[in-house]
């Protein structure tokens, strides 16, 4: 099945071409704009990837990052599923936006194709008890479905199957993944299942990123609402004017860098801000883990700055987190040091593979169900 993948993120539309048989990408394309883009970006960027792609395509599946309680599979688009996806856009508001954009561009240009949505909530669905749960009256948490859901599962499954893949599955039984883009979790996988995470009831909580705050002491949330700040403004300032945009004015990690190396204050400021959120994530995992065997860098800060994974791990080395300066300089699969303890990958985002996979699966047990025979009574 060739399945038309779409991952609408905070900040960019990607979108492939994949043959699901053989994980095979025939196609693929990336738009990247500010993840405080106006609504219609992504609707516009993949109107015009369709145009080229979506003539091939079979199915088309949807990267979504909030299914709540509803969702914890992969699920056929009809109106009912989009209307309930619609419902949760205020806890996943600049991905779910983008993803409603998507899914309302294909129905238009390819009404025939099928559509599924994969959700980045799934994989944490076996998160235990004292991990989902918030510290909060129970009668809210019951009433208004209040728990940690975490997110970013779709490249945390692809992570451990690529690390199990490349060290063997007992060299990463205790696996934390660290997916650091424009959106940063770091999650603990205990063979294969998600124990602990970072992001939370949305994806604002956490460590920094790019414009979102990541946990905040709700005593300085309930400090400004009583100063006259709005639920409203409130909510648009963390997601979109807080992280490493709030602290220096700049949102890439690179700018970030380069403006720290060249004596910007500010900028120096964020960056370690940001270091010291990732390493306290890593640090507090291996609590939940036992320990730690191994250790993947992911997302487009994760994969792309060794100065990034070289002042993170130099904080670790107490965890026996050690790397190799020349394969961290030269972003190699496998940096850690020679005879470390803890081995340290760096592995390339891949929720386009897990996203065709899960599409082609879940059509395929609908037209095998479609095709039994009833029997005779």
């Amino acid at each position: 099945m060739r399945v038309l993948v779409v991952n609408a993120g905070s900040s960019s539309l990607k979108h492939a071409l994949v043959d699901s048989r053989d994980d095979t990408i025939i196609a693929e394309a990336v738009a990247r704009f500010e993840p405080q883009a106006s609504a219609g970006r992504h609707a516009g960027a993949l109107r015009a990837a369709l145009a080229d792609a979506g003539g091939h395509a079979d199915a088309v599946g949807h990267r979504v990052v909030h299914g709540g309680d509803r969702f914890t599979g992969p699920t056929v688009i009809d109106d009912e599923v989009r209307a309930a996806i619609d419902e949760l856009q205020p806890l996943a508001p600049l991905h779910t936006r983008a993803a409603l954009e998507g899914i309302d561009a294909v129905a238009a240009a390819l009404p025939g194709v099928p559509q599924v949505a994969c959700f980045d909530t799934a994989f944490h669905q076996t998160l235990p008890p004292a991990a989902a749960t918030y510290a909060i009256p129970r009668e809210w948490a019951e009433r208004y479905g209040l728990r940690r859901y975490g997110f970013h599962g779709l490249n945390v499954a692809w992570c451990h199957e690529q690390a199990a893949a490349a060290l063997g599955a007992q060299r990463c039984r205790r696996l934390v993944v660290c997916h650091l883009g424009s959106g940063c979790s770091v999650t603990a996988v205990l063979d294969g299942r998600s124990v602990d995470t970072t992001m939370g009831f949305t994806p604002l909580d956490g460590v920094p990123m790019a414009t979102r705050s990541g946990s905040l002491d709700p005593g300085l949330l309930l400090h400004l609402l009583a100063e006259g700040i709005s639920a409203q403004e409130l909510g648009d300032a963390l997601n979109h004017r807080s992280g490493m945009f709030g602290i220096a004015g700049r949102t890439g990690l690179q700018e970030i860098q380069a403006a720290a190396l060249a004596g910007d204050a500010r900028a120096q400021l964020a960056f370690d801000v940001f270091v010291r959120g990732v390493c306290g994530a890593i640090a507090s995992m291996t609590t939940a883990l036992g320990g730690i065997d191994a250790l993947v860098f992911t997302g487009g800060a994760g994969e792309g700055s060794p100065l990034l994974r070289a002042t993170t791990c130099g904080r670790l080395e107490h965890l026996g987190v050690t790397l190799d300066v020349e394969r961290n300089a030269a972003n190699a699969r496998r940096i850690a040091a020679d005879g470390a303890p803890v081995a340290v990958l760096v592995v390339a985002a891949g929720e386009e593979i897990v996203i065709a996979r899960q599409t082609s699966r879940v059509l395929t047990r609908r037209d095998l169900a479609s095709a039994k025979p009833m029997l005779a009574p």
